[in-house]
C-alpha cells in the first residue's frame, strides 16, 4: 500500500527477526512442509541431504552458543570453509530435499565448527518424524559413511545410499583386486555427450563379491567421463611434477644457489612435488659431485711464483623419475568409485540412479549462495542470522515449487522447452530465477489527481508470460487490480 515502504527500515527488520527466532519455528517449518507435500503431492520415498557453509564477512560475531528464551543460539566459528575462506567465521547450513523435484523438506543450522558426519543422525531422526515412516531412502555424501550413522539408520528400519570415501578398507580391497581380476561390469546407463562430437557417457556397475566390514552391499561404479578426467588429471600432475623438479635442478646449478646441502636439495624437491600434487607418481634422486677450484693465495697479478689454494665444493643435482608401477596401478581403476547401501532389493543400476540425483541438491545450495545472495550477511547477532536463514529456506522452497510445477506441466504437455533464453531460445528445464526474470518488468500504473486515483493502467502480459502462468496454474487474473476483481 502507498506509504508502507517508507516504514521499512533496519531496526524494524531486526525486531521482526528477533520475533521470528523467538517463535515456534520448528512447528512453522513442519506445518509448511507438510502442507506443501499434501498440496503438491511431493513424493517422499527418496530424500537427499548435504551441507554447505554460510560465510560471515563481518567482525568477531560475539555471542552464539548461549540460551535465548529456552533456545540455544548457533555459534559462528572457524571451520572447514567450503567457500575456501578459512579466515572467516561461518555457520553450517544442512539442507534436505526430496528427489521429486529437489523440493526442500528440512534444514538445520549448526555451529560453524560442526563436523558434517555428526549431522546425519539427528537429521535422519527429524525426517522420520516428518515423514512418519523410516522406510524412505536416505542419500548423502561420504560423511554418511561412518559406522555410527549407517548403523543408526539400519537398526531403526531405514535405508541409505552413500559413497565410500577413498582409503577405506573396501576401497583399497577393490583397487588391489582389480589389478589381477576383470570385474563383470554391467551397463547401468548411457547418454549422449555434453557437446556435439563428445563421446557418449557410459556408467557401468559391479557388485563387490564381499560385503563391507559392517555387512552392507558395496556397488562399484565405472564412469567413462570420470575415467577420462582421472587420466587427464594424473597426466597433468605428473607433467607439473617433472617441471617442478626441473626448476629445482635449475636452482641447484645456479652459482648463487642457497641449496648448499643434500638435505636442502631433498626438501626443495619434496616441496616442489607436493605443490604440484605429484608426490604419488613422481620421485627423485639427489646426486652429489665435487667441483675443484684453484684460487690465488694472495692478491695481485699472477706470475711464475704465484701460489694457488685448492678448494673442493660439493655440488648437487636432482633427477626426477616417474613411478610407472603406481601409474599403472591407478590407471586400472580410473573412473571407478564405490557406493554402499543396506537396501537388499535395489539393483546396482537403481543404487547408482539414486546417488546420481545428488547434484540436484547441490544446485539448491548454489541457489542459496547465488540468486538468493545469502552472503554477505549484514547482521551481527547470531540469533538474527539464524532467523534470516529460515527466510532463505522458505524462499528456496518457493523457488523449488515454481521449477517443479513448470517442469511437470511441460512434461504433461510434451513441451521440449519454452523460449526463456535470449533471442527466444528454448529452455528445456526452466529455473525459478529465469522464470521470475521475465516478469520483472510487469507493473501497474495509476494516474493520480491530488489524492484520488483517476485511472488504473493494468499490466499487459505477453504471450510468453501468459504461457508461463498457465504452466504454473496461476490465473492471469492474479495480475488484475483489486478494484478490477
Amino acid at each position: 500500500m502507498p506509504g508502507e515502504a517508507a516504514a521499512l527500515n533496519d531496526d524494524r527488520v531486526g525486531r521482526m527477526l528477533d520475533r521470528l527466532f523467538d517463535a515456534d519455528r520448528a512447528t512453522l517449518i513442519t506445518e509448511t512442509v507438510l502442507s506443501v507435500v499434501r498440496e503438491f503431492q511431493v513424493e517422499m520415498e527418496q530424500i537427499h541431504n548435504d551441507s554447505t557453509t554460510v560465510t560471515l564477512t563481518g567482525g568477531d560475531y560475539p555471542g552464539g552458543g548461549e540460551n535465548r528464551g529456552g533456545k540455544t543460539v548457533v555459534k559462528p566459528a572457524f571451520g572447514h570453509n567450503k567457500d575456501f575462506r578459512p579466515d572467516l567465521r561461518q555457520l553450517l547450513f544442512v539442507l534436505t530435499v526430496s528427489a521429486d523435484g529437489a523440493v526442500p523438506v528440512a534444514y538445520r543450522v549448526e555451529d560453524g565448527n560442526t563436523s558434517d558426519d555428526t549431522t546425519h543422525i539427528p537429521t535422519w531422526d527429524e525426517l522420520v518424524t516428518l515423514v512418519g515412516d523410516p522406510g524412505f531412502l536416505y542419500v548423502a555424501e561420504s560423511k554418511l559413511c561412518s559406522k555410527e550413522a549407517m548403523g543408526h539408520i539400519a537398526s531403526h528400519g531405514g535405508r541409505f545410499v552413500t559413497v565410500i570415501p577413498h582409503g577405506r578398507k573396501e576401497d583399497r580391497w577393490f583397487r588391489d583386486w582389480a589389478q589381477s581380476h576383470a570385474p563383470a561390469w554391467a551397463e547401468a546407463d548411457r547418454r549422449a555427450g555434453a557437446r556435439i562430437g563428445d563421446p557418449e557417457e557410459v556408467w557401468l556397475t559391479f557388485e563387490a563379491p564381499a560385503p563391507s566390514a559392517d555387512g552392507y552391499r558395496v556397488i562399484w561404479v565405472h564412469s567413462s567421463s570420470k575415467a577420462a578426467r582421472d587420466a587427464a588429471s594424473r597426466a597433468a600432475r605428473i607433467e607439473a611434477g617433472l617441471a617442478a623438479v626441473e626448476e629445482v635442478q635449475a636452482k641447484l646449478q645456479s652459482p648463487k644457489t642457497w641449496l648448499k646441502t643434500k638435505v636442502a636439495a631433498e626438501e626443495a624437491a619434496k616441496a616442489a612435488l607436493a605443490a604440484a600434487g605429484a608426490t604419488r607418481w613422481v620421485g627423485f634422486s639427489v646426486a652429489e659431485s665435487t667441483v675443484t677450484d684453484y684460487r690465488q693465495e694472495k692478491r695481485g697479478r699472477p706470475g711464475s711464483a704465484t701460489r694457488y689454494r685448492r678448494s673442493d665444493k660439493a655440488v648437487f643435482s636432482v633427477q626426477a623419475k616417474v613411478n610407472a608401477e603406481l601409474v599403472s596401478y591407478d590407471a586400472a581403476t580410473d573412473g571407478c568409485f564405490p557406493l554402499i547401501t543396506n537396501d537388499a532389493e535395489m539393483t546396482p543400476a537403481a543404487v547408482l540412479a539414486a546417488y546420481r540425483y545428488q547434484p540436484n541438491l547441490e544446485r539448491r545450495n548454489h541457489m542459496l549462495k547465488g540468486p538468493q545472495l545469502v552472503a554477505p550477511v549484514f547482521l551481527e547477532s547470531p540469533h538474527r542470522i539464524e532467523a534470516l536463514l529460515l527466510c532463505h529456506f522458505l524462499a528456496m522452497l518457493a523457488e523449488a515449487l515454481i521449477e517443479r510445477e513448470a517442469r511437470v506441466s511441460m512434461k504433461a504437455e510434451s513441451l521440449a522447452g519454452i523460449p526463456l533464453y535470449p533471442e527466444l531460445r528454448n529452455c528445456p528445464a526452466p529455473s525459478a530465477p529465469r522464470i521470475l526474470e521475465i516478469f520483472s518488468g510487469v507493473q501497474r500504473d495509476r494516474l493520480m489527481r491530488g489524492g484520488d486515483v483517476v485511472q488504473v493502467f493494468e499490466p499487459q502480459l505477453t504471450p510468453l508470460q501468459l504461457k508461463v502462468l498457465d504452466l504454473l496454474h496461476v490465473p492471469a487474473a492474479a495480475y488484475a487490480s483489486v478494484a478490477a476483481l
